[in-house]
């Protein structure tokens, strides 16, 4: 996906046992799509702030879905039964959605876990990339390219920086796909 290009259509079944779509977050001012998984570091150091931004930006009606598409049987430790158990584990307040397909992931050209894409009210990608600049040590954090980010989908504004390489690990892709 580039900049600006609207979301597509999606239904993917998550932990908490709904299968979510799009049409979920259709009230939600602005939509957080994470993707992400269970095994990598870079994506676990991330889990915490990313559910501080979801108590943070629940009054501006900011919609966060987490979505992992790595391949359960290359890595176990990503497959649906561990999901809802980190889930649950990590009291996640936002769905953690399951693309055992990898499709989502083929579709935004994702790269990483974790990589971040921010769509605005009319569903256009304005953001993606990486949450911060300190994966490792979040007191060390001086740039949140998500929470400015966001801050400007919000208010209706264009992002200073729509694009921000994502850091962590790499999708691991199905060998047959």
């Amino acid at each position: 996906m580039k900049i600006g290009d609207k979301l597509m259509n999606f239904r993917l079944p998550a932990t908490d046992g709904r299968t979510w779509s799009n049409f979920d977050f259709a009230d939600r001012h602005a939509l957080l799509l994470v993707i992400t998984c269970n095994h990598c570091r870079y994506a676990r150091a991330y889990w915490k702030r990313l559910i501080r931004l979801a108590h943070r930006y629940e009054e501006d009606n900011l919609g966060i879905a987490a979505i992992c598409s790595n391949d359960a049987q290359q890595y176990p430790d990503d497959s649906y039964e561990n999901m809802k158990k980190i889930s649950a584990q990590i009291e996640l307040p936002f769905p953690y959605l399951h693309d055992e397909s990898q499709a989502m992931a083929r579709e935004f050209g994702a790269t990483r876990t974790p990589e971040v894409f921010l769509f605005n009210s009319r569903r256009e990608l304005v953001y993606r990339g990486a949450i911060d600049d300190s994966w490792d040590n979040e007191a060390a954090v001086m740039r949140v390219y998500l929470e400015d980010a966001i801050e400007y989908c919000l208010d209706g504004l264009e992002v200073d920086y729509p694009e921000v390489p994502a850091v962590g690990c790499s999708i691991k892709w199905k060998k047959d796909a």
